[in-house]
């Protein structure tokens, strides 16, 4: 029988099949094999002895959260206190694109903005739009609630910018699992940390706000190059096929940077992930 896994606790798994919920170990061979499962993973189990037999092949993976086969990141991103940060934003879209996950740029405290600022912000969202990044008010709870279906998902972002809030106002309930989880989580010294899936408008969350660590670190410049849109688009017009866009004479990409074409925000934001700053 084929399942998914919804929770992980020490050595146990929950694995969930046909609306059915069953306790498993895995298999012996996976300790030898140095495999482990992950939350997220579609597994082949046997029902009768609550064996997981198999792990079926994943799209992505995550160390922390543990947690396999996202299919999309919720970027809660708030407008105003904390201020918008295309830094940060920009961050978060290499990294989500570079791990094979879909980005979703949420947008929060749009209420707080004056008119002048609101004129100044909409250059930026439009520009997000015109890359192919759907872009969404946090108070549009109907198109939210209809991208989580059948999907599995991630909230991050900043730091008071509204996760909690925007999950717990897509399903109430979530706000006493929340509690709840923080307690697991924490704070007790023999309490066991672990990672959960939990059904919200017909797909899943992962129980963390968001991913614990998100750095550049792993990603060659190649990679950051690659998985910045505009930076990848418009390679092929460059005059050398390897360029990265800094120093190279016949860059398409600065030419368009000049031009306005391409936001300045995002080129120099390319250029600091580069250099590590």
């Amino acid at each position: 029988m084929e399942g998914i896994i919804i929770k992980n606790i020490s050595n146990d798994y929950v694995v969930k099949s046909k609306n059915k919920i069953y306790n498993c170990k895995p298999r012996g061979k996976f300790r030898h094999q140095d495999i482990i499962p992950l939350v997220g993973d579609h597994v082949k189990f046997d029902e009768e002895n609550n064996y997981i037999l198999e792990i079926l092949p994943r799209k992505n993976m995550l160390i922390r959260p543990s947690v396999a086969n996202i299919d999309q990141a919720i970027i809660v991103t708030s407008v105003k206190e904390p201020d918008f940060s295309t830094n940060l934003l920009d961050k978060l879209l290499t990294i989500i694109e570079y791990n094979n996950i879909t980005p979703i740029i949420c947008l929060s405290k749009l209420d707080l903005l004056t008119t002048e600022e609101q004129k100044n912000i909409q250059k930026y969202l439009d520009y997000y739009r015109k890359l192919g990044y759907l872009v969404i008010p946090n108070n549009d709870l109907a198109t939210i609630k209809e991208q989580l279906i059948n999907k599995i998902s991630v909230f991050t972002g900043q730091s008071g910018a509204g996760k909690s809030t925007l999950l717990n106002s897509l399903d109430p309930s979530l706000n006493l699992r929340t509690n709840a989880i923080s307690k697991a989580l924490g704070r007790g010294k023999h309490t066991t940390r672990h990672t959960e899936l939990f059904e919200v408008a017909g797909g899943y969350v992962v129980d963390t706000p968001g991913f614990s660590s998100l750095d550049l670190n792993n990603m060659s410049n190649i990679d950051i190059r690659d998985n910045m849109r505009e930076m990848f688009d418009n390679l092929e017009y460059c005059k050398y096929r390897d360029c990265m866009h800094l120093k190279e004479d016949g860059c398409k990409v600065k030419e368009l940077v000049k031009s306005g074409a391409i936001l300045e925000s995002r080129y120099e934001n390319y250029k600091k992930f580069i250099e590590r700053k």
